[in-house]
């Protein structure tokens, strides 16, 4: 039986219904035992939504070059 913390890790490739038979059948059974995790998959399906929902603005290339150089230098 997977963990919660199992269940986690696996649950974008759940939603996008990338996981192998075996492993999406003991996550379905994980899902009948365990009520936090249920809760869990509702919120991140709930995200999912309304995250498509939102428009993508053009970041300005100051902005980009800013980002780029602190996660090269980040450490």
């Amino acid at each position: 039986m997977l963990t919660c913390q199992q269940m986690t890790e696996l649950v974008t490739a759940y939603l996008e219904g990338a996981l192998p038979f075996p492993d999406r059948l003991r996550f379905q059974f994980h899902l009948g035992t365990c009520r936090h995790c249920r809760r869990y998959l509702r919120q991140m399906r709930t995200t999912v939504r309304l995250l498509r929902r939102v428009r993508a603005e053009p970041v300005p290339d100051a902005v980009m070059q800013s980002l780029l150089e602190r996660f090269r230098s980040w450490k």
